[in-house]
């Protein structure tokens, strides 16, 4: 019986605050319209949103806010794995329908897809890798975006690695100094990477 009322007690939600919903619509249409103009104009200096991607800060403060919140006082009776748990099971099937959207387009795109270039065990990597979230930028038709088959999902993977830095340690700035480093690592990585297939 005990057991029950404390499980309910550490299931509980908190307040919502609606206007970060109505902030985060706004942010993500701005995000929208940005890479929108960024076809229609080639030169930033003339995109009226040229900033657009701040958006994309302010959705991770947002869920820095938000997951600190919701979970500050709930982690140490949830513990890291059932946390962890229940981030996984509301965020990934999303990467999952995004990779699979994502490859469906690459293999389906009329309008520049070199399928020709692409080993079948190459494309099948690649789709696994975006599913699970592990960074392969080796698809050029898609910019050597880290998640070739679903570009956005990068900023759900920094957002997990920052997470597990952050709920391993318990210390936020070592998580942050960790989360810089691999970012500034990640980015070497990429350069090398693009440099590599360049020359």
């Amino acid at each position: 019986m005990n057991t029950i009322k404390t499980n309910t007690t550490i299931l509980q939600t908190k307040k919502h605050f609606e206007i970060l919903d109505g902030l985060r619509g706004i942010a993500a249409f701005a995000v929208v319209v940005f890479h929108f103009m960024e076809w229609v104009y080639t030169d930033p200096s003339k995109n009226f949103i040229g900033h657009g991607f701040l958006a994309v800060d302010f959705f991770f403060c947002l869920s820095g806010f938000v997951i600190g919140y919701a979970y500050d006082d709930r982690i140490a009776k949830m513990g890291i794995l059932n946390f962890f748990v229940s981030r996984i099971i509301r965020l990934h099937p999303l990467v999952i329908a995004g990779s699979i959207l994502g490859l469906l387009a690459f293999l389906f795109d009329p309008f520049g897809g070199h399928l020709e270039l692409y080993s079948t065990v190459k494309i099948i990597l690649t789709f696994l890798c975006s599913i699970f979230l592990i960074p392969l930028p080796v698809i050029a038709d898609r910019g050597f975006n880290l998640f070739s088959f679903n570009a956005p999902a990068w900023s759900l993977f920094w957002e997990y690695i920052a997470k597990l830095l952050t709920r391993l340690y318990y210390i936020e700035f070592a998580a942050v100094i960790c989360f810089c480093l691999l970012s500034f690592l990640l980015g070497l990585f990429v350069l090398w990477l693009i440099i590599r297939v360049i020359y």
